[in-house]
């Protein structure tokens, strides 16, 4: 619920070894990802070598209907994605997967993550004469590729010779007329998943989307993988391969769908988990405990289950309005607030509550909750966060605000409780979110929280390093 902090993106592709309708089967794949990016879509069929696309600004349902998907026709490989919004104008160019035409044959790409030598790798190609489309690092990752496309005999060796060269975040889907391709950067910051449909394989940035084509979840691609899916089967190239992934936490904390299993682990579970050790950590005398829809529900639940606090339904969701921080300005986050949530007033009236969110970032959104429920008639309310206070950015594909905009950088927790207008307040601790999930296979990612980062990063670049305006006028 929280202003500054962005969505994920969302990856899918499916390879079937016939033709069949791979369109709606990742349009229902999107759909099961559509929380991971709320400002466009798209999706690319592969009939034979022949690639239909079609992307735009939107929801998926919004964005494609019937006659949209029927007009992508038939084939045996497809991808699509679905893309976080990001502050400023939305622009269509920025809608994914690209398609770019080469002399050695087309190729479709779509990417989860943040690349930290982007601006580099750009302003090479743009020395070189390459003429850029979009702002997003995922058409200087097409570069990378063409350019080692022209070097080697096959697009997978494309792929390999350009995560040479890439540094950051990537969960990618590639396309060629014969293959489809996945790869995971070598650190291994977000999820990228296999399954299996019958004959056909599927990738995806999370299982629930698995789940919704009742497909069966493989396995977990590895840090570094790259799996290349052709007439001739799966095979995986292990060049780049590390023992365990370094996963971002806020997959687990808020990212992820709950109904999703990452690196071995439920994010049901972990999300549980979080509301558990917040009561352990900040124990508080209370008559109700509620969630802020949708992430702070499961740790709401499992911080009721631990204290024996009643669990109580606290705010009814508007499901047709998107979450706020997709609203680039402060008045219109401000406003989606207030069209978003409506309290449940027989649950707060005349009681000591204890309200749950996932994280503050810069306050204004839980400062607008809390008067919510103190307009409602509470008695008390005590506000735990299920993860600690970002007080760093983040590289690597969570758009988590500059330090002068992050509300801990500049006050103390008591300040901050005070200016969100709660009695008490409490954060998950590191060694809290960093034990959410025990049983996965994996490190974690907690450098925004603590400064402390698995990979090198950029010196600071400024956010619109890329962008250009352009004046329409009436002509």
């Amino acid at each position: 619920m929280q202003t500054g902090i962005h969505e994920e993106c969302g990856v899918f592709g499916i390879y079937s070894p016939k033709e069949t309708n791979v369109a709606m089967q990742t349009y229902v794949g999107l759909y099961a990802l559509q929380h991971r990016g709320q400002e466009s879509c798209g999706i690319v069929v592969n009939d034979s070598g022949v690639f239909s696309y079609y992307k735009d600004l939107g929801l998926v349902h919004e964005v494609f209907d019937k006659d949209r998907l029927t007009a992508l026709g038939e084939g045996n490989i497809a991808i699509g994605h679905v893309r976080y919004s990001t502050t400023g104008v939305p622009n269509r160019s920025n809608a994914q997967p690209l398609v770019v035409r080469h002399v050695k044959g087309p190729m479709a790409i779509a990417h989860n993550g943040n690349l930290t030598n982007a601006y580099e790798l750009r302003t090479e190609y743009e020395l070189k004469g390459a003429i850029f489309h979009s702002t997003n690092d995922t058409e200087v990752i097409s570069y990378a590729i063409t350019e080692e496309r022209l070097k080697t005999s096959s697009i997978e060796k494309a792929v390999e010779g350009a995560m040479a060269k890439l540094r950051g975040a990537y969960s990618l889907v590639v396309m060629s007329p014969q293959k489809l391709i996945a790869a995971r950067d070598p650190v291994g910051f977000h999820p990228l998943s296999l399954g299996k449909l019958g004959d056909s394989y599927v990738i995806s940035s999370e299982t629930c989307a698995f789940d919704s084509i009742g497909a069966e979840f493989i396995r977990d691609i590895r840090p570094g993988e790259i799996l290349v899916i052709d007439e001739n089967g799966l095979r995986s190239i292990e060049t780049y391969v590390k023992p365990k992934p370094c996963l971002c936490v806020f997959e687990y904390v808020y990212f992820a769908r709950p109904d999703s299993v990452i690196e071995g682990s439920s994010v049901h579970r972990a999300r549980l988990r979080a509301g558990e050790f917040l009561w352990k950590e900040h124990p508080v005398e209370a008559d109700v405990v509620i969630g802020v829809p949708d992430s702070g529900l499961d740790a709401a639940l499992g911080f009721a289950n631990a204290s024996g606090i009643p669990y109580g339904v606290g705010f009814i969701k508007n499901r047709y309005v998107g979450r706020t921080f997709i609203q680039p300005g402060q008045m219109e986050r401000t406003n989606s607030v207030k069209i978003k949530l409506n309290v449940v007033r027989e649950t707060i009236k005349g009681k000591r509550v204890v309200l749950i969110d996932d994280s503050i970032v810069r306050g204004t959104t839980s400062r607008r909750i809390v008067n919510l429920i103190r307009e409602a008639g509470a008695k008390e309310i005590h506000v735990r966060i299920s993860c600690p206070p970002f007080i760093n950015p983040c590289y690597f594909g969570t758009d988590i605000d500059s330090k002068e905009n992050l509300i801990a950088c500049r006050m103390s927790i008591d300040e901050i409780r005070k200016e969100i207008g709660a009695d008490t307040l409490g954060y998950l601790s590191v060694e809290g979110v960093k034990s959410l999930a025990p049983q996965s296979n994996c490190d974690f990612c907690v450098g925004c929280f603590t400064g402390e980062y698995p990979a090198p990063v950029p010196k600071e670049i400024p956010k619109d390093k890329f962008e250009f305006k352009i004046k329409k006028t009436n002509s």
